[in-house]
């Protein structure tokens, strides 16, 4: 037996929340899977603040009345700024409610098409047949390992996806590779929970922003000229990247060049003196790697090495579809895929018609706005516009 949707959205985080939000705003039937804000809870280290502005951290719903401001009020909370992991979680929890309180927390195994409709195989066995698929399943499959690790056992080299609680490792000496706000945070919370931290990095120093922290103090009609609400890239071209319909008309090597300035490895001024306890080796690339009983020999490329208990590799995240084992086989090779994203269309619809993905895959063909939670109103307006015809936003208001 089965039963039918005419939308079903994989992911219940801001971006499958936000989907299933403008979705039945505009009539349309939209069922939700995944258990809400998953990655945010078990991926993301206990004590981790947003690194985007409080403007940038709404998840986006049509009326815009499942506000941060809302929830506040609604919950009799203060939640301070920049904005706690947990105040974002509880935050993301009652936006479901409040959007989709019928969400199903119930993982998708599998998605196959037939000629008719897609099917999905949920964790249970149960069959659900959708006439569209909408992909909101995040970035979790996507966390990069450097090829120097490939041997070496996550008890001993981890992905830094794979902590919530950075407090055991307290009294260890732990090396974190990166140079961007989620190495900066994990070495910080590191520190301040007792562990003997020194960060690597092969950039030749931190890339601290404290221009963007001044200029985001300047007075509002100033500040939203130089940056977009999103908030998503450096003065001015935060304004392009929230316009993903006129970004992805520009060249491809321009487009490829905003990209990498807006996203680059970077790190909040605010967590400056929450590292001064860090030992930095900058401009310096780990050549092999070496384990020793309980311990890990670090080779770089300059000649000199160095033991440490564990390597958090807070070494981002490299889109590749294909990582999605839920997908079937046919699925896949009917996709045009480049460089493991999809190419999408109007609506981030893929190739295989039906099938929209959201998110970081939608990044090559939409711009860098989509890997943000700033991201999810244009692409959920963009979708529903899709799915009902009617004419699709050019820009995030």
């Amino acid at each position: 037996m089965s039963s039918r949707s005419d939308v079903a959205i994989i992911g219940a985080g801001p971006y499958g929340l936000s989907a299933a939000a403008h979705l039945r705003a505009a009539g349309v039937e939209a069922r939700v899977f995944g258990r809400t804000m998953d990655f945010w809870e078990g991926h993301m280290p206990a004590g981790m603040r947003l690194r985007s502005s409080w403007d940038a951290s709404h998840i986006s719903d049509p009326q815009r009345r499942l506000t941060l401001e809302n929830y506040q009020c609604a919950n009799r909370v203060k939640l301070d700024t920049p904005l706690p992991l947990s105040g974002f979680i509880d935050y993301g929890r009652w936006f479901q409610r409040e959007a989709a309180p019928d969400a199903d927390p119930r993982r998708v195994h599998l998605v196959e098409r037939d000629a008719n409709c897609f099917r999905l195989r949920l964790e249970d066995g149960e069959l659900i047949e959708a006439r569209r698929v909408v992909i909101a399943t995040g970035i979790l499959p996507f966390a990069y390992r450097p090829p120097e690790f490939d041997e070496i056992p996550c008890t001993l080299a981890s992905h830094s996806c794979n902590h919530r609680d950075l407090a055991a490792f307290a009294g260890r000496k732990v090396t974190v590779v990166g140079g961007g706000q989620s190495a900066l945070e994990s070495a910080a919370l590191l520190a301040e929970a007792g562990a003997q931290v020194a960060v690597v990095t092969r950039a030749p120093g931190v890339r601290w922003l404290t221009r963007s922290g001044r200029l985001h103090r300047l007075p509002a009609r100033v500040r939203r000229l130089l940056y977009h609400p999103t908030d998503v890239g450096p003065a001015l071209l935060s304004q392009l990247v929230a316009r993903p319909t006129l970004f992805r008309l520009l060249p491809r090597d321009l487009q490829e060049h905003i990209a990498w300035r807006s996203i680059r490895p970077a790190a909040s001024s605010w967590l400056m003196p929450r590292v001064t306890m860090v030992r930095f080796t900058y401009g310096r690339r780990i050549t092999n790697v070496i384990r020793v009983r309980d311990r890990l020999r670090l080779h770089l490329d300059d000649g000199s090495s160095r033991e440490t208990e564990h390597v958090i590799l807070a070494t981002g995240y490299r889109v590749d579809i294909r990582r999605y084992c839920f997908l079937a086989p046919e699925l896949l090779s009917a996709m045009r895929v480049v460089d493991g994203y999809p190419e999408l269309k109007t609506g981030l619809e893929s190739s295989v018609a039906g099938l929209h993905f959201l998110g970081a895959p939608a990044a090559r063909s939409f711009g860098p706005l989509v890997r943000f939670v700033s991201g999810a109103h244009f692409a959920s307006s963009a979708l529903t516009a899709r799915i009902t015809n009617r004419r699709a936003p050019e820009s995030v208001p």
